[in-house]
């Protein structure tokens, strides 16, 4: 179990290193070259082609019609309810502003696992997602990001909306997600998610003409597509079979790091004591809320209370 655990982490970790990167390369294309609706629609077409390609090279698993109605909902939350109204969101608020709103999923999370799994909001899980947050809001506050846009309240109600729908995501469907492969689970939920997208980003993708666009653009919608949606979402549910739900949203936080070393790489910024802070608040953070007990864990102490009190 340990071992499993131990790939979980490594994959969700890895899944927010290329999600981290894929926030700058994302910023560089919206809405100057292309709209939030046609990037969406690059990610989750994409997504559709890459997933449901390899799955003709893996064993074929049976859903259920029950199942597949649970995978349609699942991509409704973590796809099309996510992916499009935080792109829409970021393209008419500031960046900055995005970023503060999206380190509220942990604590989202958190709130939705105790009220729909009940799963126990301890001292130590609340005080890790706390000292998680306090460090990548450090990095938020303190990197050079270009303001192309000013703060705007729909904006960024658009975004929290994003961020609670993949919080939902994450807390409902952990046990559909555990019976499946994660090709299985990304093929379906791709295929919903880009059927339930087409009507809102259609007119977007007919008006772009992409023969104006250029070489690098092409090499970053396929590092979006090919990295950020493709193997950032088949590692996803590798934690998501064996990580509790606030575990999971914590990794979360992996992603300013990940930019703000993007940035002190590429010149526009340095590595300063700030930085330094923030990154041990991050992973101190991640450490505590993995050392918090779960549920299942204190039930199981109530049991051997209770047991030991019966000799």
């Amino acid at each position: 179990m340990k071992k499993n655990k131990l790939t979980g982490h490594i994959a969700m970790f890895m899944a927010n290193i290329i999600f981290g990167l894929n926030a700058p390369i994302s910023r560089t294309l919206m809405p100057q070259i292309l709209s939030p609706y046609t990037l969406t629609f690059f990610r989750l077409g994409g997504g559709l082609l890459l997933f449901w390609t390899v799955s003709l090279f893996v064993k074929k698993e049976h859903v259920p019609a029950k199942d597949l109605l649970l995978l349609f909902f699942a991509s409704l939350f973590a796809l099309t309810l996510n992916q499009l109204p935080f792109f829409i969101g970021l393209s008419i608020t500031s960046p900055i502003d995005a970023s503060i709103v999206v380190t509220m999923l942990p604590i989202v999370t958190m709130i939705l696992a105790a009220i729909i799994l009940k799963e126990p909001i301890t001292i130590m899980k609340a005080v890790g997602v706390l000292v998680g947050a306090s460090g990548a809001l450090l990095l938020v506050f303190h990197s050079p990001i270009i303001h192309n846009g000013h703060s705007n309240f729909w904006g960024n109600l658009i975004v929290f909306s994003a961020v609670g729908s993949f919080a939902l995501y994450l807390t409902l469907f952990k046990e559909l997600i555990t019976r499946y492969s994660s090709i299985t689970v990304m093929k379906w939920m791709f295929l919903f998610g880009t059927l339930s997208c087409l009507p809102f980003c259609y007119k977007s993708i007919a008006q772009t003409d992409f023969t104006m666009l250029s070489s690098g653009t092409y090499w970053r919608i396929a590092y979006v597509v090919s990295f950020a949606t493709f193997i950032g979402y088949l590692l996803i549910p590798i934690g998501q079979k064996v990580l509790r739900p606030t575990t999971l949203s914590m990794y979360n936080y992996v992603q300013p790091v990940v930019a703000s070393m993007v940035a002190v790489a590429i010149g526009i910024d340095f590595f300063g004591i700030e930085k330094a802070l923030s990154g041990v608040l991050v992973f101190a953070g991640v450490y505590i809320v993995t050392q918090s007990k779960s549920k299942a864990q204190l039930d199981a102490e109530k049991i051997r209370k209770k047991s030991n009190k019966s000799y």
